[in-house]
């Protein structure tokens, strides 16, 4: 990581959200549905799918949570009525996990038989480490009647996650597995860049091994040759996995794993409630920033 990486990546949460905004434009699809379907609709273009999601989380009341819901609920008809390659995804704590955990596992059940009546899948995010156990409970509960409409998110940065494949390998499995970008204490995750990439490694083919469905979520190309290399030594046809990047990140990268003959999709966030999505992102990936610096000065 160079200089100017480490400073965006130690400062992005104290800098002030216009100028995050700046940063972030072209990494979230704007403000509303009609934008993350405009925006799904050229990535299909492209031969890419696509995952939507509603920005928010943390929310204080149930009426937000119902609100989220509903959203989400739309998300699917507009995906129907546009004719998308896309699913959806979602937030626990924007479904009021922290509020009261029946009424958030009533809403994402809501949400999870939308998906089923649609043919279409969600995509249960995984939050920061509090919300860990409860996470893995809700898809639990529902991966048994959803089979193939639902999935959760796996962080290979937690220590705890080689432990929670085990623990999670008898029955259906469908995961996105991502590094983490939550800053969890020592105690809880992997600090080390080198050691991180390893574990995530080691947690793919666990998965791989386990049967699993896995959404490949990366944009470091050190894992996406590791991944590659995993997907021909288990012989993994194109149906069984993806790769996931986020929507404005190394789209040379993107184009690379398309030409390959793998299957592509792209997380296209939206909403208003993008500064707090944009400041883990930018910490996450400080090359963000200096891909817009380029293009701000034609570099």
């Amino acid at each position: 990581m160079s200089l100017f990486e480490k400073l965006v990546s130690k400062t992005i949460m104290h800098v002030p959200g216009p100028i995050v905004e700046h940063f972030a434009n072209g990494y979230i699809a704007g403000e509303n549905l009609a934008a993350a379907v405009d925006t799904t609709a050229r990535l299909n273009s492209k031969g890419m799918e696509a995952t939507i999601d509603i920005l928010g989380e943390f929310i204080k009341t149930k009426d937000e949570a119902i609100f989220y819901k509903e959203q989400c609920i739309e998300i699917f008809k507009e995906i129907k009525n546009h004719n998308l390659n896309a699913n959806v995804s979602l937030k626990p704590t924007q479904m009021g996990l922290q509020l009261d955990t029946e009424f958030a596992f009533a809403n994402i059940l809501e949400i999870v038989k939308t998906a089923k009546e649609s043919n279409n899948f969600v995509r249960i995010d995984m939050e920061d480490t509090p919300c860990t156990n409860a996470t893995l409970v809700l898809f639990e509960r529902l991966r048994r009647d959803y089979e193939g409409h639902v999935g959760t998110v796996l962080q290979a940065y937690l220590r705890r996650t080689s432990d929670d494949i085990d623990n999670l390998s008898q029955g259906y499995q469908n995961y996105r597995l991502c590094k983490g970008i939550y800053n969890e204490p020592r105690s809880l995750a992997w600090k080390d860049y080198q050691t991180v990439n390893l574990s995530y490694v080691h947690c793919l083919e666990k998965l791989f091994n386990s049967k699993a469905y896995v959404g490949i979520a990366t944009h470091d190309e050190r894992l996406v040759f590791e991944a590659m290399k995993l997907i021909r030594q288990y012989g993994l046809q194109r149906n069984q996995y993806e790769f996931q990047m986020l929507l404005g990140v190394d789209e040379e990268l993107r184009e690379v794993i398309l030409k390959a003959g793998h299957r592509l999709r792209v997380y296209v966030p939206y909403g208003r409630d993008w500064l707090p999505y944009s400041r883990r992102r930018l910490k996450e990936n400080p090359m963000i920033a200096r891909h817009a610096l380029k293009q701000m000065f034609g570099l």
